[in-house]
């Protein structure tokens, strides 16, 4: 096995900012050379560039060429500390640090997973307040650590690499997933399932027949709109039943608030906060049971998660309601009332002085478009929620992936764990 060593990534690669033409130049912008800014500095590598400058202004400015392999550092600004492998011949504002490894020293992909390894520990070191603000000598003179050997250097990145291809291609299964969702919830609650073919209806302006006026719009003629009302029993929790600090155990029933929903609509518990049982059970009407809905009444107005596992004993906080004894596919309903359908009436339902609310009357007066035969809003929910188990699958298993490289880089560019160095080509 090689020798490691440590030293500053002035001696393993040249570094220098870029620059801005002058704007009020015609002829400096909208030609034919990528101009790289912090802000696309963002993503693990850069393909193109939103803004292009020309011959002139690149010979009028600070600028610089930049050669492909480089390594990219966002320098301040939102973006600040944010690394890129530059994939094109570009130059940038000033920004950007560009790093132009010495390839007898090190490997471009080794100093890009180096740099990108100890992000933290260079805006730790960062001068000013507010958002970090990186300079060309910090990061000159920051410390990393080295094989000598450039086999083991690119054998490692190699092993980096591949998990990235690994992580960004369950991303874009991710991301295939999330249009298919979207595209179903808009086709499925506009034209639903014809039970007889199991295919989704002709669109409205096929066969305008098929289809009848209500008070959201163009609905099967099939199907109804019906208040939540008449579909369930909306339950929040009682003011005089509130609780306090004191009512707060270290486990015991789930008390469950917005923080338990997540971004994409779904039960979030890795940061539970638990009551006393006393308090759980003084309000029977909203423990919360498999199969329930629960909606955000207050702050972060229209999240909405359905209970969708068992979750053991649990209540609501002061800022939800619950929807029980519902007389529905309960899924039809949670994925109707996260649609289009359901979150445009609520934002025309909350309130705009103060704080975001919306009132257990203006949920109960929530419109839902629904057939009237049982066997078709059922034929929607399993079919939606099997899109959705397909996108939690590829979720739960990216960040899986993400710990595994969190891992992988931790112990492999420090040194920790070495890699069988074999000769190459």
């Amino acid at each position: 096995m090689s020798e490691w060593k440590q030293d500053i990534v002035k001696t393993f690669a040249e570094s220098f900012a870029g620059g801005t033409p002058n704007r009020s130049r015609n002829d400096f912008f909208n030609g034919d050379i990528p101009w790289i800014s912090s802000g696309e500095v963002n993503q693990p590598y850069i393909t193109d560039t939103k803004e292009k400058i020309t011959e002139i202004g690149l010979e009028n400015s600070s600028a610089k060429w930049i050669p492909k392999d480089s390594v990219l550092v966002a320098m301040y600004g939102a973006t600040a500390g944010q690394v890129s492998k530059n994939l094109i011949k570009a130059t940038s504002n000033q920004a950007v640090l560009a790093l132009v490894p010495f390839k007898q020293l090190i490997d471009n992909d080794f100093l890009y997973y180096q740099i990108k390894q100890n992000k933290e520990s260079i805006l730790y070191l960062s001068q000013g307040s507010g958002q970090p603000n990186l300079s060309k000598d910090l990061i000159d003179n920051f410390i990393i650590n080295v094989p000598v050997d450039l086999t083991e250097q690119r054998q490692i990145a190699q092993i980096l690499s591949t998990a990235d291809a690994v992580i960004e291609k369950t991303q874009a299964a991710i991301d295939k997933y999330k249009a298919i969702k979207q595209g179903m919830l808009h086709d499925l609650f506009t034209r639903g399932i014809d039970i007889s073919t199991g295919k989704l209806r002709p669109k409205y302006e096929e066969a305008p027949e098929l289809y009848k006026e209500s008070k959201l719009g163009m609905i099967p003629k099939e199907w109804d709109a019906k208040k939540i009302e008449n579909l369930a029993k909306v339950n929040g929790r009682v003011g005089w039943k509130g609780y306090t600090v004191s009512d707060l155990r270290e486990t015991g029933p789930l008390a469950l608030g917005a923080a338990a929903i997540d971004k994409e609509n779904k039960l979030d518990l890795s940061k539970p906060i638990h009551l006393s049982m006393e308090k759980y059970l003084e309000s029977p009407e909203i423990m919360v049971q498999f199969g329930d809905i629960l909606i955000v009444q207050r702050g972060t107005i229209g999240k909405i998660v359905i209970i969708d596992k068992e979750i053991g004993e649990a209540t609501i906080n002061p800022s939800m309601v619950l929807l029980n004894n519902i007389r529905t596919n309960n899924f039809f309903l949670y994925y109707q009332l996260c649609s289009f359908i359901g979150q445009r009436q609520i934002e025309l339902l909350t309130s705009q002085t103060g704080v975001p609310m919306i009132s257990q009357q203006q949920i109960n007066s929530i419109n839902i478009a629904i057939p009237k035969v049982e066997k078709e809003s059922n034929a929607i929910g399993e079919r939606i929620r099997a899109i959705d188990k397909k996108l939690q699958a590829e979720q739960n298993y990216l960040l899986k992936l993400q710990k595994i490289k969190s891992g992988l880089m931790s112990d492999l560019l420090s040194g920790k764990k070495r890699v069988t160095v074999k000769e190459e080509d």
